[in-house]
């Protein structure tokens, strides 16, 4: 994958594995991982600090907030493009995700080459 510039991402992920396989998906496809976090406050502060170009942001995490709620956050403060990453063909959190315009929507689990399509899509 080309990307027209260096590219990079903050992955919001509150399951340990699926966001490290997410980074080595994102570090392979050339776009630098600036940090992972678990949760709605880390990632407002990661973004805040490092402004990323894209979020790839689990829509449930733990918490009292969403990653549907920190998206809106994300994008309001630093800008930065939303790739929502979810667990939950349920009608209405759809419709909440594309209801904040994210960028791409993804299933879990996540192929590779949907990651990859998705970043072009959103980046390139």
């Amino acid at each position: 994958m080309i990307l027209p510039r260096k590219a990079t991402a903050l992955v919001v992920e509150d399951e340990a594995l699926i966001s490290m396989l997410l980074c080595e998906m994102l570090e392979t496809l050339g776009v630098s991982v600036c940090g992972a976090v678990a949760g709605c406050d880390e990632a407002m502060a990661m973004a805040e600090k490092h402004h990323p170009d894209l979020v790839l942001m689990d829509v449930r995490l733990r918490g009292a907030r969403d990653g549907i709620d920190a998206a809106q956050e994300i994008r309001a403060r630093v800008g930065a493009r939303i790739i929502f990453v979810t667990g939950s063909r349920e009608p209405a959190t759809v419709a909440r995700a594309e209801a904040v315009e994210a960028d791409a929507l993804l299933f879990k689990p996540i192929r590779p080459q949907d990651l990859e399509a998705a970043v072009m899509r959103v980046l390139g």
